[in-house]
């Protein structure tokens, strides 16, 4: 009987350390995935990014500080808090339609495009 018991609590020890080897194992992994993730933006940002130079960066400049022209137009800073502080729907209205000097987008960018550049734009705060 005391055999049987010695088994069981084995059995029993040897089932905690397995599950817990697969818990570490799965958390690390999960680690370095989310890791790889934030290292490597992927193909949306890079794509966003390459949207946003085409299109945009002739006048609100590489960092949405804006260019030369961009200035010498009165472009609005796209870091500034007042740009920042408006909503997607706002920020995407303007890119569809333009505003001002700036011109309309919505027949020469997707849907998809137009939001992914207000995403962009979100990022551009950082770089003030």
């Amino acid at each position: 009987m005391t055999q049987d018991k010695a088994e069981q609590h084995v059995i029993f020890a040897s089932t905690i350390l397995l599950l817990l080897f697969a818990g570490l194992t799965l958390f690390i992994a999960s680690i370095a995935r989310a890791s790889i993730a934030r290292a490597n933006p992927g193909p949306d940002a890079a794509a966003s990014s390459a949207t946003y130079r085409a299109k945009c960066a002739a006048c609100h400049g590489p960092d949405g500080g804006g260019s030369e022209v961009g200035k010498s137009m009165h472009v609005p800073d796209l870091r500034s808090q007042a740009v920042q502080k408006q909503s997607d729907a706002e920020l995407a209205q303007i890119i569809s339609n333009g505003k001002g000097g700036m011109p309309a987008f919505k027949d020469s960018l997707s849907e998809d495009q137009i939001h992914a550049l207000v995403t962009h734009i979100r990022t551009l705060h950082q770089k003030k």
